[in-house]
């Protein structure tokens, strides 16, 4: 292989199992944007330019390429309803921030002081679709698809039916009582255009309400009704 010394490499590339051509890309997928504007020890400062935000909307898309062929081969008598519930699952950010940590980006993730401990699962999620559009980019889908495959096998085998869809749960049971449909409204959403975040309320009447979050409205939707479902405890 071409590259630097086995001294001089990133402790990261022996878990990714690929080694960059162009290191540069690597630290840039470990740079989190409360790093930008920051004076770095030689006195330069960190840009815009150098945050990992647009390696994360290329690893989000080289990720869900990768799960989607997974569950295409793997579960061959499911709908398209049904993979596309365990697709959810899989690029949800709580599963790129269990990669992440189990693959040792916690670590080596270049942050500013003022970084929230709270936000970390979502550093990390972010961190590993960057990683993931920096493999691609220095090394093509061969081995960016190589690490998904190995780091994701775990969960897509713990999960042998499909995710149970919480939205349509959550609707008979209301119908179930006689009550009127769920309903869900977005709260807020923020983050970046490539990468936004929604927070969905979801109500059912005369018992209660719960919110969720998520990547795209579907997600946070799924993920309100789930909560709220917890709280009624339906039989």
């Amino acid at each position: 292989m071409t590259g630097q010394p086995d001294d001089q490499r990133h402790p990261l590339e022996a878990v990714l199992g690929h080694r960059f051509k162009d290191q540069t890309l690597l630290t840039r997928a470990l740079t989190h944007r409360s790093l930008v504007g920051m004076r770095k020890a030689g006195g330069a400062v960190e840009t815009d330019s150098f945050a990992n935000e647009r390696l994360e909307f290329l690893g989000d898309r080289v990720l869900g390429l990768v799960i989607a062929e997974l569950l295409f081969q793997r579960f061959t008598h499911e709908a398209e309803g049904q993979l596309a519930l365990r697709l959810a699952v899989l690029v949800s950010a709580p599963t790129l921030a269990r990669v992440a940590r189990a693959s040792g980006m916690a670590s080596v993730i270049r942050m500013g002081p003022g970084q929230l401990a709270e936000d970390m699962d979502a550093v990390l999620a972010d961190a590993c679709e960057a990683v993931l559009g920096a493999v691609y980019l220095d090394g093509g889908l061969e081995p960016a698809g190589a690490f998904i495959r190995s780091q994701w096998a775990a969960v897509v085998d713990e999960s042998v039916a499909p995710p149970k869809d919480s939205k349509s749960t959550l609707q008979e049971w209301a119908q179930g009582r006689s009550l009127p449909l769920p309903r869900y409204t977005v709260t807020s959403q923020d983050g970046p255009a490539h990468a936004p975040n929604f927070v969905v309320t979801v109500r059912v009447e005369g018992h209660g309400e719960a919110d969720g979050a998520g990547r795209s409205k579907r997600i946070a939707e799924q993920a309100a009704a789930l909560q709220l479902l917890k709280t009624l405890n339906p039989s």
